[in-house]
């Protein structure tokens, strides 16, 4: 099996560009859970179930890119934080995330956000639905699904972080 190549060298398209990026298979999900606060290699590696070497290729590809900065977290262990070119990667996650619960996700088990400086719920258009600000990502509460899907509950330490509302890019607490 021959691996395809991760440039699209004839394409002068910006979409093409940032597929370059982000395009790879599990990439987008590292950045979606660097936004829910994970930062840890053993985190992302429990919670997304993506191999090691594969997980390894993919941060170190967005360290390369300036999406995530590797920093020294407690105990000596280092932590990947998205830099300010990551976070700029939020309104097509919102995107994605919009469409698939539109197409592919259960009502009862989509995630809920909410503005956490009035709790007012957050609109297709990422707008707060009380007061009409467009909060930043710091500034959204993630509220878990209202009926979780019907498998087996994961006790890795993310999927155990999102049974309760938290806030956005807060790093998940360790055990």
């Amino acid at each position: 099996m021959v691996a395809l190549p991760r440039e699209y060298v004839a394409e002068s398209c910006p979409i093409a560009r940032s597929l370059e990026i982000v395009g790879e298979r599990w990439t987008l999900l590292v950045v979606r859970d660097a936004f829910y606060g994970v930062r840890r290699f053993s985190d992302f590696c429990a919670h997304l179930g993506i191999p090691k070497a594969v997980l390894s290729e993919r941060l170190s590809l967005l360290i390369g890119e300036g999406v995530l900065v590797k920093a020294e977290g407690g105990r000596g262990r280092d932590e990947y934080v998205l830099t300010e070119k990551g976070l700029r990667l939020w309104p097509i996650l919102w995107s994605l995330a919009g469409w698939g619960d539109e197409y592919y996700v259960e009502q009862l088990q989509r995630r809920s956000y909410r503005h956490a400086d009035c709790g007012g719920a957050i609109g297709p258009d990422r707008r707060c639905m009380s007061c009409g600000q467009l909060p930043d990502v710091a500034d959204l509460l993630v509220d878990p699904p209202r009926r979780p899907r019907e498998r087996v509950l994961r006790d890795d330490p993310v999927s155990t972080a999102f049974r309760r509302p938290r806030r956005l890019l807060e790093p998940i607490p360790r055990v």
